[in-house]
């Protein structure tokens, strides 16, 4: 399985968002099967990486941690690049969480990105910064 997962992981594209203190390099989820994968699985990401979520529109989204290995924020991000929400240090759940105990974190986006812990405050994302999305749209799916 975790061949097949990083297999998976080599094959996506990624893309560079300008945040006001950094540039980011993120992986891009376009799929179902990539969003429904995410960062699933991983033991660490370095600083100023990690994954952007790509939905068709604007939508309530919701997102939860199960077999997230690593503590993430996630920043929900408008059809206009407006950060809408920033859940901070988001735990990871313990393996044994039964499904329907998980938490999730939610909000009106087209995009997530989920980063390390920490990584948002330190780059300058919160919410009502805009963000320049322009590398995301350049991405094959």
């Amino acid at each position: 399985m975790f061949r097949y997962l990083a297999a998976v992981v080599a094959m996506l594209a990624t893309a560079v968002v300008h945040a006001p203190k950094a540039n980011l390099t993120l992986e891009v989820a376009r799929t179902e099967a990539q969003r429904e994968r995410g960062l699933m699985f991983r033991h660490s990401l370095p600083p100023h990486t990690g994954m952007i979520f790509v939905f068709e529109r604007d939508e309530q989204i919701a997102f939860w941690m199960k077999n997230t290995l690593i503590p993430l924020d996630m920043v929900f991000i408008a059809s206009d690049g407006t950060v809408r929400r920033v859940f901070a240090d988001v735990p990871v759940v313990p393996a044994s969480t039964p499904d329907d105990r998980i938490p999730q974190e939610q909000s009106q986006a087209r995009y997530v990105i989920e980063l390390p812990a920490g990584e948002a405050a330190g780059d300058g994302i919160a919410a009502g910064v805009k963000l320049d999305l322009h590398g995301v749209a350049d991405t094959p799916s």
